[in-house]
């Protein structure tokens, strides 16, 4: 069906009044009430097995008509096995703690009034993303979870699997008293529709673009009400004069090659031109198993030992996504510091060192969202830190920083009890 632009921007318009006026009936239901409707919403999915496939089967002839890459294509497949990993996600979703309700201080002054700071849902999130069909699961449920009524714009790559899962998730959880309207997906696929989403600020509270750097500019540029965002991830791992170089070694390959197409895998390297001479020989080697092209400056071209290629300076802020590495040699922490905090993403760094006291420093003075001692960049992550489930992982500085998990859905008030007094 053809719609103008301006019916379109009334459509969305309406779907924005209406996931309004559902965020004042999420907040009235109880934790318990909560964990029922997302049940719901994971039977449902299950239930609708049949149905769902069709649907996906329906954008992967599309996306294969497209061309798209047999990454892409894997990245949007359902089958059976995905389908209740999908439903599973949810249920599990229902067994986290709820953070609504969560006092997160108290105090009394001097003339009796006592002050509660307390969590409360954030009331309307938009959720743009692209690819994957489990998103709209995932964002909805953890928005769902936390209070939030959720208006989302996926790819039109997955359209026809977003808004059949969409409507798994209406039908299952209005089963069990879900308020209508609390989760709504926009069919419409065209690029406005992303503008209107984003001008929306009458309606929605926050919005979370989740996709490629193209996707959160357009959003940034765009957005009328607050956005949570991660570009880049551009981490590094800094090996230290004092540390333990085989440590190192098997951090690296890991933190590069476990999954290197993620943003909290490792870009560049950074190595202490005091262990220079053994240390890349080490790593070199290790690379070159893993498979791992290596983009270097001359100090380490000359020491590694296996073939590299010169590194541009361009390299230094780029996020390979792939199995292939920058590596720089640096005089000290000083250097290694300033590199990052210039050519780095605020994403995820690691340090390797023995000194307890330079590890400090380090974690002190690099700007980042998460920064490590001794420890892979690929622990980046809501369900590594434990908290079962997350968004995303936000690179931003207000509000949310790094994984993005249900207390990251949840803004705070405060209650004030007094007993008559006046100013």
């Amino acid at each position: 069906m053809n719609m103008t632009d301006s019916e379109i921007q009334s459509a969305i318009h309406d779907m924005g009044r209406r996931a309004r006026a559902a965020s004042r009936e999420l907040v009235k239901l109880s934790t318990e009430q909560k964990n029922a409707i997302l049940l719901a919403m994971a039977d449902e999915i299950q239930a609708r097995e049949v149905t769902l496939l069709e649907e996906n089967a329906k954008d992967l002839v599309r996306a294969e008509e497209n061309g798209l890459s047999k990454a892409m294509l894997d990245r949007l497949t359902l089958d059976p096995k995905r389908l209740v990993a999908i439903a599973q996600a949810v249920r599990e979703v229902a067994m986290l703690p709820d953070p609504v309700g969560e006092v997160l201080t108290e105090w009394d002054r001097p003339n009796g009034l006592h002050i509660t700071k307390k969590r409360v849902p954030i009331g309307v999130i938009g959720i743009i993303f692209e690819s994957r069909p489990n998103v709209t699961t995932d964002a909805a449920s953890l928005c769902f979870k936390t209070g939030n009524a959720t208006l989302l714009r996926g790819g039109s790559e997955a359209i026809h699997s977003n808004v059949a899962l969409a409507a798994a998730l209406q039908a299952g959880g209005a089963k069990a008293g879900l308020p209508a309207d609390s989760v709504q997906l926009i069919p419409f696929t065209d690029r406005a529709s992303v503008e209107h989403m984003a001008q929306m600020d009458q309606y929605l509270d926050l919005i979370i673009p989740r996709g490629g750097k193209g996707l959160i500019e357009k959003v940034v540029a765009s957005a009328r009400m607050p956005v949570i965002k991660h570009y880049d991830g551009v981490c590094h791992v800094y090996v230290h004069a004092d540390a333990d170089q085989n440590m190192a070694a098997d951090i690296i390959v890991n933190a590069k090659s476990q999954k290197p197409g993620v943003c909290n895998a490792l870009e560049t390297i950074l190595v202490n031109r005091d262990i220079a001479p053994t240390f890349y020989p080490l790593v070199g080697q290790r690379l070159l198993a893993a498979k791992v092209s290596i983009h270097a400056d001359g100090e380490a071209q000359a020491l590694l030992g296996v073939p590299s290629e010169p590194a541009t300076e361009q390299d230094w802020g780029t996020e390979w996504l792939d199995l292939i590495l920058s590596a720089k040699t640096v005089a000290g922490l000083d250097e290694a510091i300033t590199h990052i905090n210039q050519y780095g993403s605020h994403h995820t760094d690691s340090i390797i060192t023995q000194n307890r006291a330079v590890a400090e420093r380090f974690q002190h003075e690099v700007d980042s969202a998460v920064v490590m001692h001794n420890a892979s960049t690929r622990f980046n992550d809501g369900g590594e830190f434990g908290f079962g489930a997350e968004i995303g992982i936000s690179t931003d500085k207000l509000h949310a920083r790094g994984p993005m998990g249900l207390a990251e859905l949840c803004s705070y008030k405060y209650l004030v009890d007094g007993s008559g007094q006046v100013r």
